[in-house]
């Protein structure tokens, strides 16, 4: 008999070591180049399947009205391509969400969330959609999205959709989120963003494994500090013990070190005066452990 749970499922936070923006799309999306990397930074997820339809958020968020959660918009479009794949009722599910990716941070708390809800409801549900299709459903709710359901760290190209697996170095980061909230949209919409870093080449990409994370830059650093100043004054903050990067379209920043005890001793220097953090580096997504197979 088939589950009617599935509790504690984690939706680990991501980290671009680098981000360059390449061109833009005849419809508005940038065409990009990174290296996302897992963190073990995670929110975490119950799902309790239903007997009717309904998909329902039961925990509160101020922030985001629950029809407009991307757990809700996951789930409802899970719902309605499982149920027209089947050609039959599909139930319902209640969910609670343990937050504790900050909002508004480039950590991708969001997408991570939603991805996970395509994972595990792929499995409450039985609905037997393989990694691609979960993949092609969940672009259409942001470009982050299929990395997450990817399950490994990966180099992105075109608008963050298309990956190929990195093996990124194990180690530990310092993360710091300023006292502000990035709308990503701010960042892609400005007149400043630069939009034609030379794109790298596959084929000596590899290579680059060694110097990560310092090889690039990320292009959505310089008009994210104009538009927020906070986001300089961490990253001055942290470049005083390490090699310190916004990620993704802020506003947090990120340091790597070489143990953990450095991490740690940095990350309490810091704690005082700044939302702080010490993440540990994942090469797959923790829920592989769980189901125990990317396929």
């Amino acid at each position: 008999m088939s589950k009617s749970f599935l509790h504690n499922c984690p939706a680990p936070a991501k980290l671009n070591l680098f981000l360059h923006v390449t061109g833009q799309r005849p419809d508005g999306y940038h065409l990009l180049q990174s290296v996302f990397q897992l963190i073990d930074l995670c929110d975490i997820l119950h799902f309790d399947r239903r007997d009717d339809s309904q998909i329902r958020r039961l925990t509160d968020n101020d922030q985001i009205r629950e029809e407009d959660d991307l757990v809700i918009r996951a789930a409802k479009l899970l719902q309605k391509a499982a149920s027209n794949k089947k050609n039959g009722f599909l139930p319902g599910v209640d969910i609670r969400i343990e937050k504790n990716i900050p909002m508004g941070g480039g950590l991708g708390g969001g997408s991570s969330d939603a991805a996970t809800t395509l994972l595990v409801l792929n499995r409450l549900w039985n609905c037997n959609f393989s990694r691609e299709e979960l993949m092609a459903l969940g672009v259409q709710l942001g470009a982050d999205v299929p990395f997450f359901i990817f399950g490994e760290n990966a180099y992105a190209e075109g608008i963050g959709e298309k990956l190929t697996p990195a093996a990124t170095h194990d180690g530990y980061f310092v993360v710091i989120k300023p006292p502000v909230s990035v709308p990503t949209a701010a960042i892609f919409r400005s007149k400043e963003l630069t939009r034609n870093t030379e794109p790298i080449k596959i084929a000596n990409f590899p290579g680059i494994y060694k110097n990560l994370p310092d090889f690039g830059k990320n292009d959505l650093q310089a008009v994210a500090i104009r538009l927020f100043p906070e986001i300089a004054t961490a990253l001055d903050t942290l470049g005083r013990y390490g090699k310190a990067r916004m990620t993704g379209s802020g506003a947090c920043v990120f340091a790597r070190f070489g143990n953990k005890t450095e991490a740690e001793e940095v990350a309490a220097s810091l704690s005082r005066k700044w939302e702080v953090w010490t993440a540990k580096s994942l090469q797959n997504h923790p829920l592989e452990a769980l189901f125990g197979s990317k396929s």
